[in-house]
Order: C-alpha cells, then sequence, then structure tokens
C-alpha cells in the first residue's frame, strides 16, 4: 500500500467520536494525525459524523471537509476503511452491509489481530441504558456537554495565552463526578461481557469520550477517546500488540524534543 512521506506505519488503526459538524472537533490536529499515521486497515468506531448538531444547525468548515478528504485519500491508495455508527450517525446505520465509495460500513467487527486474537469492534451505544431507553434524557446530556466544551474553548484560549497546555475542562468533570465514574465503569463491564458472548478476546470501542486500555474484566477493553477532548487514537502493530496514542502528548514531545525519532514519538500505551 503506498503512504505519506514520513508517515509512521501500522496495522491498523482505530478512530471513533471525531464529531466531524461540531465546533468542537479538533479538526487541525486530527488531520496531523492522519498526516502522520499510514494504516493497512481503519476502523471508524462511530460518532464520526455528528447528525445531531447537522441537524440543529449546519457547521461544515474546510477542515473538517480535509478530514474526510484525508481519509479517502487513503482507501485510494490502498487502505481498507470500515466505518461502524454509532448514536450521533445513526442515519447511516440504514447502509449497513452497502460498501460506499470503498468504505464499508457495518454494525460491527470482528477484528483478528496479527497474534491471532480476536477483537469485538463496536462503537458501543448499544449498551448505554440511557441512550437506548431515554433518548430526551440523552439530547439533555448533550447539550450540557457542548457547553462543557464551549467554556473549556475559552478557558484553553487563556492558558494559550499564558503559556499553558491543553486541558478539558469536562473530561476532569466526568472523572470527579462519582456518578459518571459508575457509568463509566458499568459501560466498561457491559462491553467486556458482550465481547465475550462473541468469543472474542477483547473489545475495541468508543462513545464515552474516556480513553483507556485495560484487562479488569477478563477480556481486553479498548477505549479509544475521541477527538474532542482528548485527541486519542488506538493503533495495532504488525506484533498483534496495541497502542494508545495520544496526539497532544506526542506534539508536545515534537516540540520540546525534534530530533526524537519515530520509535520515541509514535505515542504511549495506557
Amino acid at each position: 500500500m503506498a503512504q505519506d512521506m514520513n508517515a509512521i506505519r501500522v496495522r491498523t488503526l482505530f478512530l471513533s467520536d471525531l464529531h466531524l459538524g461540531t465546533k468542537g472537533c479538533q479538526a487541525g490536529a486530527l488531520l496531523d494525525f492522519l498526516k502522520a499515521y499510514d494504516a493497512d486497515t481503519i476502523y471508524l468506531v462511530g460518532d464520526i459524523v455528528d447528525g445531531w448538531k447537522l441537524k440543529a444547525g449546519w457547521y461544515w468548515p474546510q477542515a473538517h471537509n480535509d478530514v474526510v478528504q484525508k481519509l479517502l485519500r487513503k482507501v485510494r491508495k490502498g487502505a481498507r476503511l470500515i466505518y461502524l455508527p454509532g448514536n450521533h450517525d445513526e442515519f447511516l446505520r440504514d447502509y449497513i452491509g452497502v460498501n460506499l465509495g470503498g468504505v464499508e460500513l457495518a454494525d460491527y467487527a470482528l477484528h483478528e489481530a496479527a497474534d491471532g486474537k480476536r477483537y469485538l469492534v463496536i462503537h458501543g451505544d448499544q449498551f448505554d441504558l440511557v441512550v437506548r431507553h431515554a433518548r430526551w434524557l440523552a439530547l439533555l446530556g448533550d447539550g450540557a456537554y457542548s457547553t462543557a466544551l464551549f467554556v473549556n474553548t475559552y478557558l484553553n484560549i487563556l492558558r494559550r495565552r499564558l503559556g499553558l497546555t491543553y486541558w478539558s475542562l469536562s473530561a476532569w468533570a466526568k472523572l470527579k463526578v462519582k456518578n459518571a465514574v459508575n457509568y463509566i465503569g458499568k459501560f466498561e463491564e457491559l462491553l467486556a461481557a458482550e465481547a465475550q458472548r462473541h468469543a472474542a478476546d477483547g473489545v475495541i470501542c468508543g462513545h464515552i469520550h474516556h480513553a483507556i486500555m485495560h484487562d479488569r474484566f477478563g477480556v481486553a477493553y479498548v477505549n479509544t477517546g475521541d477527538w474532542v477532548e482528548s485527541c486519542t487514537a488506538v493503533v495495532e502493530h504488525y506484533d498483534g500488540s496495541f497502542q494508545l496514542v495520544r496526539w497532544t502528548e506526542v506534539q508536545l514531545e515534537r516540540v520540546s524534543e525534534p530530533s526524537l525519532d519515530a520509535a520515541r514519538i509514535s505515542g504511549r500505551a495506557a
């Protein structure tokens, strides 16, 4: 497969929760990441386009279009791209099983890693009781989340002027509120159980914007995070190992130590 000059080559790339079509999407950072990495297979693990927000009011700057074009360019160069819609882009679930210009649409996937282990890949909203049974409450929560992101934008403008690094107010709040912590734990447990139901060795998901890798529930639990708060992705290397890439940290390392080689700047495992 052809690849970008100087790009880091990985076997598989997992991205979720880009939320293209919202002001919170970190499209510039995402474009930099997509230029830095090439993969044989790319999984888009839901909430790539935010249909909820676009329905309320159109917002689609050039940077968001550039992200889409960059992904399609990777397909034209030989990458396999599998799109697993989430709740914010659920309109695409009407096209499950269809191939749209080289983009495969599926409800979920069973990914076999290079070491033979199998992973259930799914957005995860199917196991969120709020989304499934109280959509009005989910929409209310989405509004509160958008408000937090609005405050966070201006907070980080001030932080940059003070020479400080990016900090996520909403991510901090989620980990400080007991109910949110309990919700995350229950979500992870349900997804791990679903992986076991599929006789898989682990699950790779998104949805809750909490990037992490662990095996506390008997199988590997991998959450790719998002490109609104954390700017994270998961890559599979050619030996079957997985790595959580925290792109903001990678960029800081590049700025502070530009002489680092590709192995050093490829990210940090959780």
